[in-house]
């Protein structure tokens, strides 16, 4: 995390009330029922009805959607433009913890547990129609300032990460090579950084408070808030409460 992130992120422990402004301007999810993680590769002729999916799930408003850009499949003539190694590591961390030894594209994870291909819509609608995340965080917009306010709670977990994640909404690419060539394809959802912002305790109510200006640049307009639950060996576990805000 750079210092420049540090020094403009300010963290209270405490149960904190606070008017929200400008809330007009941008659009919020502050209690979805779930998080939808999609692994895709604009070089995967398998992945745009994936990736046509989770656009319209973009526009529910109880789902927040991200899609991770994997970078293995950038060898076979095409390197996908939003791609990043940390993405495939990410992905590859969720097989861990499920004992897989395999990755593959397009994998869609579900609040970090079940995991679909991600084209198959009747087996993820069916999931996303029982799912519910246990933490219903509050988010506001006041001056320019995001606030989250992680409420405590009575749980069998001692602490989670907090994870802030950027992201473009929507993009439009021509794929010049690889299995897509000759393709105008649209992504959503697509994920910038991920980075780790704090710790939530279920005994202690936590205030966030981060800059928007500022964590939106070149082309992010899209932040999401991600209360994850810790698991062994660095590997994530279960998504335990989220919120989102974009412009």
């Amino acid at each position: 995390m750079s210092k420049k992130f540090r020094n403009s992120i300010v963290l209270v422990l405490g149960a904190l009330s606070f008017m929200v402004h400008g809330a007009q301007a941008m659009d919020m999810k502050s209690d979805p029922i779930a998080v939808v993680e999609l692994f895709t590769s604009q070089g995967c002729s398998s992945c745009p009805p994936a990736d046509a999916f989770l656009s319209e799930l973009s526009k529910r408003d109880d789902v927040i959607t991200l899609a991770y850009h994997v970078d293995y499949w950038n060898y076979i003539g095409w390197k996908d433009t939003f791609s990043a190694k940390k993405h495939s590591m990410l992905q590859r961390k969720y097989a861990k913890q499920t004992g897989r030894d395999q990755i593959y594209t397009p994998q869609l994870v579900v609040n970090g547990g079940d995991d679909f291909v991600g084209s198959h819509q009747s087996k993820i609608n069916a999931a996303l129609e029982g799912s519910s995340l246990p933490i219903s965080m509050g988010l506001g917009l006041q001056d320019d300032t995001l606030h989250v306010n992680i409420p405590a709670q009575s749980a069998d977990i001692d602490e989670a990460i907090v994870w802030l994640v950027s992201y473009r909404q929507n993009a439009e690419v021509d794929i010049k090579r690889g299995e897509n060539r000759g393709k105008k394809l649209n992504y959503s959802s697509i994920v910038y950084d991920r980075q780790i912002v704090g710790m939530w305790r279920a005994d202690e109510a936590t205030k966030m408070m981060i800059p928007v200006p500022e964590m939106m640049e070149e082309g992010v307009d899209g932040l999401a808030v991600l209360v994850q639950e810790k698991s062994g060996k660095g590997l994530p576990g279960a998504i335990l409460g989220a919120a989102a805000l974009s412009r």
